[in-house]
């Protein structure tokens, strides 16, 4: 006969097998990094990772991202390489998923043993995979995350992108002094860090500059569907709407909102930076103004020489920010490993906290106390499938 007793001691002593098991399952895991089980990097070369989203909803990014990385590379290496040794890049897709990009930066510094990374744009995958690199002691170089959190993981991750208090105070700024508006509805993404980040920072710094928002609604990527919250902003009667958001679902909105019958100026960030956005929201994006990294119509012979080599290495395609941004992260991330003298992770890292005044395609970059670009942004137009200088911002 079976006691109650029995019952309860066999419950705790499978339980505690369970618990023993699952504890020793992470100790594996926790130990790889350690273990030395992946490749080793040739003796004359450095490993370097990347992760982005090669593929899914916002491919564009990380497709833009990689040519702007890979054409560095190609140069670096072209002209002898660092510290005697060529670059060897090793590339992860994320797929644009948070839970992807911490499975790529585990793999890259896990199996590969990279001495760094580069990644991701998007950041609340950045936000996903930075603690693994902070905690394994690999520094990180975001070329495009703008959320403040980013670089607040701690002292291995930094970014060569202004963050988006300023990119708010930007277009803020843009809204009130020179579109002279005075009440703009926002529509953000609930399920993005940028951009529920970023209409905040707008609103802040819109308001005290006494404008009026008119009303907020939100959104989840990968919606189809903006009508209802479309029609609720469009009654309150705003002067323009701020969409802080990714191209894939700004260019669903730009057609619904003027098949409501709003002509109001659209605004945006630097996630509406790519040439599927026209391909998506066509004519309704007209009277369009967002915040950029840089503008590829810059006549500085410096942009002109990279926009000629981007072009010859794809295909005549025209580099856009994200291009820029990676091209510059490579680059920065470079001459720290020559400054350092050294691919060892925790040099490279001291290196780069010392970076001031390097001369990038998207500006001088000067990385400040909180690993954060100081740097200006501009802002274009969106008119006619192009995208056109307006003004440069100052930091």
């Amino acid at each position: 006969m079976k006691t109650k007793g029995n019952v309860r001691m066999k419950k705790s002593i499978a339980t505690l097998a369970t618990i023993s098991k699952i504890a020793l399952g992470l100790a594996a895991l926790l130990a790889l990094p350690l273990a030395g089980c992946g490749k080793k990097a040739d003796s004359n070369e450095i490993l370097i990772g990347e992760y982005g989203a090669l593929t899914g909803s916002i491919a564009s990014f990380g497709q833009s991202t990689h040519k702007g990385i890979t054409l560095a590379i190609e140069e670096i290496n072209a002209s002898g390489g660092v510290l005697g040794k060529k670059i060897r890049l090793v590339t992860e897709d994320d797929q644009g998923k948070p839970e992807e990009a911490l499975t790529a930066v585990t793999k890259l510094i896990s199996k590969d043993r990279v001495s760094a990374l580069l990644g991701e744009f998007a950041s609340s995958n950045s936000l996903a995979a930075a603690p693994m690199a902070q905690s394994s002691g690999i520094p990180m170089v975001s070329h495009g995350s703008t959320n403040p959190k980013v670089t607040q993981v701690g002292d291995y991750i930094f970014r060569v992108c202004f963050i988006d208090p300023f990119q708010g105070q930007v277009m803020a700024k843009f809204a009130h002094n020179s579109l002279k508006l005075g009440h703009v509805a926002i529509l953000r993404d609930v399920k993005s860090d940028y951009s529920v980040g970023l209409a905040d920072y707008f609103t802040q710094n819109f308001v005290a500059a006494g404008g009026a928002i008119a009303g907020d609604e939100s959104y989840s990527a990968g919606d189809k569907d903006f009508n209802a919250q479309l029609t609720s902003l469009i009654a309150k009667k705003p002067e323009a709407l701020f969409i802080p958001g990714y191209y894939t679902e700004v260019g669903l909105i730009a057609r619904q909102a003027r098949r409501l019958g709003f002509t109001g100026a659209l605004l945006g960030g630097d996630g509406w930076d790519s040439e599927k956005l026209w391909e998506i929201g066509g004519d309704a994006l007209n009277n369009g103004y967002f915040s950029n990294h840089y503008s590829v119509d810059n006549p500085a012979p410096e942009i002109r020489a990279f926009v000629e080599k981007f072009k010859a290495h794809n295909q005549g395609e025209a580099p856009d920010a994200l291009a820029a941004l990676g091209y510059d992260a490579t680059r920065v991330l470079v001459d720290a490993i020559r400054r350092a003298g050294s691919d060892k992770p925790s040099a490279i890292r001291d290196a780069l906290a010392q970076t001031k005044d390097f001369p990038g395609i998207t500006g001088n970059i000067t990385l400040n106390a909180q690993r954060d670009a100081v740097k200006s942004a501009v802002v274009l137009e969106v008119k006619d499938g192009k995208f056109l200088y307006k003004e440069t911002v100052a930091p």
